[in-house]
């Protein structure tokens, strides 16, 4: 493989720079003095920003990008090798690296590298551990998978010696990674694409989890199905944590304020030590805080930097993020794409103030439907009314056989209120004319149906 020495900038392109991690890492190597290029197929305002700060970009993917000055060239998973870009590097015999290829280079140049992973929740996860370290002051580098409005993106460039990014397993990327300290949030069937079954993804997170020396530290939340498994031939010591199970760090006494936010006392090693207080909602935060508070612990953070960051933390884009109101009737907008993120958002949405919750559900690729429909009907139905629109196909071309109006259908089975509907403007309709004051409309889905709330607020034309 190749390898870059980040001491010595080159010319390094990236096919699919617009991406939330390519980006990112595009911006590191501009401030380390590298020159950057790159493509993508549409324009962003993460593409404006990257030519704002000198990277040359082509809104285009061509074999006529690759040109002779580039030393190296970064591409990501859904590059694949009839790119005509790709095809000009091998063409050219330009070294080629992935996307996690890079970002695990990139780590070793850090004293603590801390990679975030698990099936769900490492954006949130990992944004709570740069509040925290942020009030630490310890200057670090972050790569998020979402927008951290502390952070002004998804990128922060530190001159600390602390990196922190998500680890995805999509594709085993994250076995490209070097950490110092490992979490892993939860293990469970998703990129069904990819992966034969669960027991394969059980294996991949194990092979994560080798990775970290004995020096370093492995995360894990106890509620995984045999922990023991994963951690029983590390060279890394390991600790657990849990709400639900007995585990190095618990959070008990828990209670919710008005907006529905939980405080709880922290249990460590079986001994109560600091009160916690949350700025975001759902047991699922609690479980995601106490996995980042093991990592600080880890960092030898102080005890008011943890208070401090977690409080302080409201989230990120498209995670339950309140988006506005309109005639009373509050707006909010969440990334949940897979039935157990589903299902914690709408019992989280239970503590946040309403009437009825209104679930606007956009399903993500037609893989994923098809591997969890039953799943999906189940989860979908926690909410008092839900609104299905068509299949947001990401990558995918084949329907196999599956539609949100089948999907709608086997909802009703568990909540006779469930509507599909083939446009936007037509749910919009319908939204319009049956909320109440004081109910809750949450537009869910990891494609645009984000849209769909803002256009009723006003606040976009399309």
């Amino acid at each position: 493989m190749y390898k870059i020495n980040f001491s010595k900038p080159i010319h390094i392109h990236f096919i699919g720079i617009g991406g939330i991690s390519m980006s990112g890492l595009a911006e590191i190597l501009l401030d380390r003095g590298f020159t950057v290029s790159g493509s993508d197929r549409t324009a962003s305002p993460l593409t404006e920003h990257l030519c704002s700060i000198g990277a040359i970009i082509n809104i285009s993917q061509t074999a006529e990008n690759i040109t002779d000055d580039i030393d190296a060239v970064v591409f990501t998973a859904a590059i694949h090798e009839d790119n005509p870009e790709f095809i000009a590097a091998k063409e050219k015999n330009i070294p080629m690296i992935t996307r996690a290829q890079l970002l695990g280079q990139l780590m070793t140049n850090y004293e603590t590298a801390v990679a975030v992973s698990g099936t769900h929740g490492k954006t949130t996860a990992t944004s709570m551990l740069t509040e925290i370290l942020l009030k630490a002051e310890s200057d670090p580098t972050i790569s998020i998978g979402g927008i951290l409005g502390s952070i002004g993106g998804n990128i922060r460039v530190g001159s600390g010696k602390t990196f922190v990014t998500e680890a995805c397993e999509y594709t085993n990327s994250f076995l490209s990674l070097f950490p110092t300290i490992g979490i892993i949030l939860n293990i469970e069937e998703d990129h069904m694409d990819f992966f034969k079954d669960l027991n394969d993804i059980r294996n991949s997170f194990t092979e994560f989890a080798k990775k970290i020396p004995e020096n370093g530290l492995l995360i894990i939340n106890n509620d995984i199905k045999n922990t023991n498994l994963i951690t029983k031939d590390l060279k890394c010591p390991s600790v657990t944590y849990s709400v639900n199970n007995t585990a190095d760090y618990r959070a008990v006494n828990i209670t919710y304020n008005e907006a529905g936010y939980p405080s709880y006392d922290l249990i460590e090693h079986n001994k109560t030590t600091l009160h916690i207080k949350l700025s975001v909602t759902g047991e699922h935060n609690i479980s995601n805080s106490l996995a980042v508070i093991a990592a600080a612990r880890k960092m030898k953070i102080s005890d008011q930097s943890i208070i401090d960051g977690l409080s302080t933390f409201t989230g990120t884009d498209r995670r339950f993020e309140y988006k506005g109101k309109i005639g009373n009737v509050t707006i909010i907008d969440d990334y949940a794409h897979h039935p157990t993120e589903i299902c914690a958002t709408l019992k989280a949405a239970q503590n946040y103030p309403h009437k009825k919750i209104w679930c606007a559900f956009q399903p993500h690729t037609y893989t994923r439907t098809k591997a969890f429909f039953d799943n999906f009907a189940e989860s979908l139905a926690l909410a008092d009314n839900i609104l299905l629109l068509d299949i947001y196909a990401a990558r995918e071309t084949d329907t196999l056989g599956v539609s949100s109006e089948l999907l709608a259908e086997a909802v009703k089975r568990h909540n006779p209120n469930s509507y599909y509907f083939p446009s936007f403007d037509e749910a919009e309709s319908f939204l319009l004319t049956n909320c109440e004051e004081g109910d809750l409309i949450i537009t869910m889905g990891a494609g645009d149906i984000f849209k769909l709330g803002e256009h009723l607020l006003g606040l976009t034309n399309n």
